[in-house]
């Protein structure tokens, strides 16, 4: 059965959550569910530029973990789909690549390849999506695991984007902070 690309059901500020439940597409349920979205599709632009078969894999494997955390977050009081399997996984993988790379000595701003560029934008829209989800916390249920997800997929993303650069022949930008007199 081929299915339409719209309803009509969303026209009056409305959506519909798993189970029938109709929300305000404002929402802070709908906020953080649309921060996890957009934040699959930056993976999406970044997995364009990722011609490293291991960088390429882990970014497939985070999109289909996201896909799994809207989910969770449209289906409120349905058993969880992030997992702390899946939170080693991701530690794993941080581990891995930071064995790889440099110590960091100073704070690096974003930037170098274009690759690490749209990487560091993925885990800033990703700070986004766990501070709203967070928020959603405070009023709604929302797994502790979801939480912790977001919060290390951070630190994967600001990793491989390290790691596009060390790939891409770039080195990290250093940030000098400014000295005041």
């Amino acid at each position: 059965m081929e299915m339409k690309l719209y309803t009509k059901k969303g026209d009056d500020g409305r959506t519909e959550l798993f189970g029938a439940k109709r929300v305000e597409k404002d929402s802070l349920r709908i906020e953080a569910i649309g921060c996890i979205d957009e934040l699959n599709a930056h993976l999406g632009l970044a997995r364009c530029e990722a011609n490293h078969a291991m960088l390429s894999g882990i970014l497939a494997m985070v999109q289909n973990r996201l896909f799994e955390l809207g989910a969770e977050l449209a289906s409120p009081g349905k058993p969880m789909q992030i997992t702390e399997g899946q939170i080693d996984e991701i530690e794993r993988h941080i581990d891995g690549i930071s064995e790889e790379l440099c110590p960091l000595k100073t704070f690096i701003l974003p930037g170098g390849t274009e690759l690490a560029t749209r990487l560091h934008v993925a885990r800033s829209v990703c700070r986004r999506a766990e501070r709203r989800c967070v928020a959603l916390g405070k009023s709604e249920s929302v797994g502790a695991a979801a939480i912790i997800f977001l919060n290390r997929l951070s630190d994967l993303l600001f990793a491989l984007a390290r790691q596009a650069n060390q790939l891409g022949g770039a080195n990290d930008i250093p940030w000098p902070p400014q000295m005041k007199n």
